[in-house]
């Protein structure tokens, strides 16, 4: 395979189509210019950390071997890096000689958000009706690392996914209860939708777990797109998710917290002082500073370790508005070394109430105190919304351990 030299990159934005610029690799650094006219129409898709002029930028080769965060964003990590991995070398292609470029190729239009790649690597578009069991065994034979003969299939449902977990975009039909993939313009009455399924790792009820954090963000405040669990034939059940960086067929820019302040999520030293300060920048608006505190005490109180950088997003519309995009990825969790990704006010080990006070006083936010009971009044139901969301006793029993 020759390897890409260089790639156009646009923006498809709630239905209009716009040339962004190109990056170029030459001696293993990578060079990204904006058309002029593209500067013109005033869509800085990210404003702090890309320079929104004419001229030739680059960056640094930390943390994204050398691509700017909003590039980044669009190539698959965890899971779907697996996936694009194991499918190129099934083909006899050497993944260690794939240079960034090369990877964004593969990524073409599938990607997350609204950004798309060209040249991109051919990709048969064909809609298959899907059969979770079957998908969530295959998946299970990539994570042993045995061959799987789906791999192609496997790629073009989660390839572009981001996060550890295996999961599938997909097309769903609530009225039909259809699930399709393949189709880059849905048919009429179905929306974009995020399955998930367990790694090894996880608890066996990880979907009923990860659904009842769901109810209690909602009685928190919190705003998240819909959740629901879907089921397989065996009846095992799995958590999905309605897309927000696609509305009725329509993209929406979408920039992680980690790509728009380069911050590697893996080695994090990120605050939610600095998420806030990020939040308000975007959306000029003293509201911004509530919705990042209450999603911190939210994961404080509820025991959600895993909050790093790539697990909070930011959405641009097609006027070049910002907003802090809807929660995700909440659920009970533990990190690598038992802290949080993400510190709050500097305590990443044990933090509390004190911490989330010190965090709201730094930035001025006034009704911080009952922001932070209404969260704790919500997680304090947790044993009866989990029983509703079909969590067993013992489950919820372990968890209840670990709340604030």
């Amino acid at each position: 395979m020759d390897q890409i030299s260089n790639i156009l990159v646009s923006l498809n934005i709630e239905g209009k189509v716009y040339e962004v610029g190109e990056l170029v690799i030459n001696n293993q650094t990578i060079y990204f210019r904006y058309h002029l006219d593209f500067i013109r129409s005033g869509l800085n898709i990210s404003p702090i950390r890309l320079p929104f002029n004419s001229e030739i930028n680059t960056t640094s080769k930390e943390p994204f071997d050398g691509l700017y965060g909003v590039f980044n964003d669009s190539l698959p990590d965890g899971w779907g890096r697996l996936l694009l991995d194991r499918t190129l070398s099934s083909k006899g292609i050497d993944i260690h000689r794939l240079t960034p470029l090369d990877r964004l190729a593969y990524v073409g239009d599938k990607g997350m958000g609204s950004l798309s790649y060209r040249p991109q690597f051919e990709d048969k578009e064909y809609q298959k009706q899907l059969e979770l069991d079957m998908v969530a065994q295959e998946m299970s034979h990539v994570l042993k690392g045995e061959s799987t003969e789906l791999l192609d299939e496997l790629f073009a449902i989660g390839g572009s996914s981001g996060g550890a977990r295996p999961k599938i975009l997909v097309g769903y039909n609530k009225n039909s209860s259809e699930l399709i993939h393949g189709v880059n313009d849905l048919p009429e009455g179905f929306e974009d939708w995020i399955i998930k399924f367990p790694s090894f790792s996880d608890n066996q009820e990880i979907a009923h777990i990860e659904y009842a954090y769901y109810q209690m963000a909602l009685a928190a405040g919190i705003e998240m797109n819909e959740c629901q669990l879907f089921h397989g034939q065996s009846g095992q059940a799995y958590f999905g998710t309605k897309r927000f960086d696609r509305i009725q067929g329509h993209r929406l820019h979408m920039h992680t917290a980690s790509g728009i302040m380069h911050d590697n999520f893996r080695m994090s030293t990120m605050d939610y002082g600095h998420l806030m300060d990020c939040a308000f920048q975007l959306e000029r608006h003293v509201n911004a500073y509530e919705k990042v505190l209450r999603l911190a005490a939210f994961n404080v109180f509820a025991h959600n370790r895993d909050d790093h950088s790539k697990n909070f997003a930011f959405l641009m519309n097609g006027k070049g508005q910002w907003r802090f995009a809807p929660a995700y990825d909440l659920t009970f969790s533990h990190s690598a070394y038992g802290f949080h990704s993400t510190m709050i006010a500097g305590e990443s080990k044990n933090p509390d109430k004190e911490h989330l006070l010190k965090l709201a006083e730094t930035f001025k936010v006034k009704k911080a105190n009952q922001i932070i009971e209404e969260v704790r009044e919500a997680i304090s139901h947790w044993d009866s919304i989990a029983h509703d969301s079909g969590v067993s006793k013992r489950v919820r029993k372990q968890i209840t351990k670990h709340l604030l």
